[in-house]
């Protein structure tokens, strides 16, 4: 970042003494911005483009025309020597390591096997696959010959697949043969025997080894058979232009069958590299864990590093297996330098009994980034990092999602980390918070918007050939404005406070308040280990009241004197309006497969409506425990 401010200084004759100083020039002058980061950053093209952006408008802008790259031939453009990619099974139980000779090899093999299997430009290809080498050589190779890559973990049922793939038709399926999770294999056979018949795009599977347990080969062909000779065939880079499809992600799915978003090469590719290099400070000499699945977007986020020679650190199954101290232990002993979670995460770790000390997670030398997304993390959060895991690492959230395949807020090594606050607004990302009068606000919780277009917005959704879902999805409440969903606050030092989703706002006697704020006033409970807080209007009423339903952790329940004091410590803690009306016990907080807690679900389940796509939970059953207390709520207030 340093670096990067001081080039662009003597570039353009600015004077940028501080952040707040070159985020605004990068705002302002938004083209020359981006144009200048391509220089810096040294994105290798074929073609230099005619035109940066032809319109400010949202949306239908369009970045870089006339540019031509291929997403995979920057990965390997620099020649990096050294590991590539380290892998490991949860609690170490496998260990691997490819170097980036040895991944460009694999690459060019499967990608000959993808043109002999009749794969072209424009094709699909999905992987129903572990967090496993062989989806990253998958994925790069499908990038080399201009096929567009889409992806699901091998968690996922038939059902929830089927949503997902029959959408996108691919032709080609990678299929991890099992997998491990918790220290148990799963298999995945029965699935895959079937997507064929309900899949009819789907003309060849390939069946993905895994390292542990009896392989299943439920396919038409093994991995070895796909990649041939142990050769090393020339890996040829399609050349494409900037806005050529490279992924297509899912939303999560909880109200409807998934949306397809379509993700451009190019706009990937820059927007990933600007969030890596500087607002990151990854370098080739840096090793990047980020636990994710396949099915989320911070796989494919990680794997941009590998383009700034970055080793990638693929840490497949549970995290918390066999304890919640293993994956420390891993990046300790691995001597990882950042390392990529969930706020969720980091709070179980701070919530964990017997109490997690220090000396058990080692001395982490080399450990000099965490960062956070999925959930906001509490004041005490941040402070468990740097009073238990180390007192000089910097913690950084970040926030944005699969929409736009990267972030609108996130960190910065050279600002102070304040507890409770993600850092700062990306460089080139426009946004602010908007009251219920559209008008921007500080130092209060507003809408989140993005008032200007960045390269990783989505070029299209798929099945939507007149844009109307895609407008719809952004563009309608804000007409010109991107409305991403969050209710954030944006602080006068510059930082942000992410208070939850906005349209999962509380909104009790017509006063919004952010379920951030609740969440924030249980961390004071050791006895609670989880929580989710929704509105609900009773039958007969007109306003909406509380309902918090919490997680005892294990050994304890939600008694009467309990109950009592989360109702005293909210109202202490924030205010009256934020007390709930009800709290009720659940045996866990109902999650996406990326851990994302779903408060829509909960408030649709308790308004009786329907929750399509259950499939796209972790833990669904969660939902029928919840529909129980809606039908005890319901029947209480028709007795009344």
């Amino acid at each position: 970042m340093t670096a990067f401010t001081r080039w662009l200084t003597a570039r353009t004759g600015t004077d940028m003494p501080n952040y707040d100083s070159l985020h605004q020039w990068s705002i302002d002058h938004l083209e020359d911005f981006w144009e200048s980061f391509v220089e810096f950053t040294d994105i290798k093209l074929s073609q230099d483009p005619t035109q940066v952006l032809d319109t400010h408008k949202m949306p239908g802008a369009r970045w870089f025309s006339g540019m031509q790259l291929n997403f995979a031939e920057n990965i390997f453009a620099r020649n990096f020597k050294g590991a590539a990619i380290l892998f490991c099974v949860e609690n170490d139980a496998f260990r691997s390591e490819i170097s980036f000779e040895e991944l460009k090899k694999s690459v060019a093999r499967c990608a000959r096997g993808l043109k002999k299997a009749g794969i072209r430009k424009g094709d699909t290809v999905a992987g129903y696959i572990a967090n496993v080498p062989e989806a990253i050589i998958t994925c790069l190779a499908c990038a080399s010959i201009g096929a567009v890559w889409t992806s699901a973990s091998p968690d996922f049922g038939l059902n929830a697949l089927c949503d997902r793939f029959q959408q996108v038709k691919p032709k080609l399926i990678f299929a991890s043969s099992h997998y491990q999770y918790s220290g148990k294999i799963f298999k995945t056979d029965n699935v895959v025997k079937q997507l064929k018949e309900k899949i009819p795009s789907i003309q060849t599977i390939v069946s993905i080894p895994y390292p542990i347990g009896k392989a299943n080969l439920p396919g038409d062909k093994s991995w070895q058979e796909f990649l041939e000779a142990e050769d090393e065939p020339q890996l040829e880079f399609t050349q494409l232009p900037f806005d050529h499809p490279l992924y297509i992600l899912f939303s999560s799915g909880t109200t409807g069958v998934p949306k397809c978003i379509v993700h451009g090469a190019g706009g990937s590719l820059l927007q990933h590299r600007k969030e890596l290099q500087l607002h990151t400070n990854l370098t080739s000499t840096d090793s990047l864990l980020f636990f994710t699945t396949c099915g989320w977007m911070m796989w494919n986020w990680q794997l941009s590093a590998l383009s700034l020679g970055t080793k990638i650190c693929l840490y497949d199954g549970n995290p918390g297996y066999s304890d919640l101290t293993s994956i420390w232990r891993y990046i300790n002993e691995q001597k990882i330098t950042h390392f990529g979670t969930s706020g969720r995460f980091i709070e179980s770790c701070m919530k964990s009994q017997p109490k997690i000390e220090q000396r058990e997670l080692g001395e982490l030398s080399e450990l000099s980034t965490i960062l956070y997304t999925g959930s906001p993390l509490s004041k005490k959060g941040f402070r468990w990092i740097y009073e238990t895991v180390k007192k000089d690492v910097h913690l950084a959230g970040i926030s944005g999602g699969t929409d736009i395949v990267s972030c609108f807020i996130l960190g910065n090594p050279n600002l102070p980390v304040r507890a409770g606050e993600i850092q700062c607004r990306g460089l080139g990302v426009d946004v602010a918070a908007l009251n219920e009068h559209g008008e921007p606000v500080f130092g209060e919780p507003g809408e989140l918007v993005c008032r200007q277009p960045m390269p990783s917005m989505p070029i299209y959704f798929l099945n939507d050939p007149d844009g109307v879902k895609y407008k719809s999805a952004y563009f309608d409440a804000y007409p010109g404005l991107w409305r991403h969903g969050d209710f954030v606050e944006f602080t006068q030092n510059g930082g942000v406070i992410v208070c939850g989703r906005s349209d999962a706002t509380l909104n009790p006697g017509g006063v919004r308040i952010g379920s951030a704020e609740i969440y924030s006033a249980l961390d004071h409970f050791s006895e609670i280990s989880g929580s989710v807080v929704v509105t609900w209007t009773p039958p007969g009423e007109l306003d909406e009241v509380i309902v918090l339903f919490v997680v005892p952790q294990v050994g304890n329940i939600l008694h009467d004197e309990l109950e009592k004091r989360i109702r005293q410590i909210i109202r202490e803690k924030q205010s009256p309006r934020h007390v709930p009306k009800y709290i009720f016990q659940i045996s866990g907080v109902p999650v996406t497969r990326s851990g994302k807690t779903v408060e829509l679900s909960v408030k649709a389940v308790l308004a009786g409506k329907v929750v399509k796509n259950r499939n796209a939970l972790a833990n669904p059953e969660i939902l029928e425990e919840i529909e129980k207390i809606r039908e005890t709520l319901s029947g209480f207030y028709s007795a009344r």
